[in-house]
């Protein structure tokens, strides 16, 4: 399995636009093959700041995912927030558990 998480800071003041298009991203995005979850969420203390969680299958997954016109139309999308930052990571997961005993 892959985690890709990182954050992004965009303009505050594009924080609605940019809810609306991470929204329509994850629906998206959550249709694909290979994806077990992908969640963007907003920074309690930060307006510009979201944070990116997703949990891919497979590199094949995660690379026909880069492929789809809905990510085509979310990158185009991200020029017009204002971004000021991104360090988002790729993971890969040898195990998986619950934490404690």
């Amino acid at each position: 399995m892959l985690v890709i998480a990182g954050t992004v800071s965009i303009d505050p003041e594009k924080r609605e636009a940019a809810v609306a298009a991470a929204l329509e991203m994850m629906r998206e995005t959550l249709k694909e093959a290979g994806c077990i979850s992908y969640t963007f969420s907003g920074d309690l203390s930060d307006p510009g700041g979201f944070r990116i969680f997703e949990e891919w299958e497979s590199q094949d997954a995660l690379d026909a995912h880069f492929k789809t016109p809905h990510m085509a139309k979310f990158q185009a999308e991200m020029g017009g927030f204002g971004v000021r930052g991104m360090d988002v990571k790729r993971y890969e997961v040898a195990s998986v558990g619950p934490i404690g005993g």
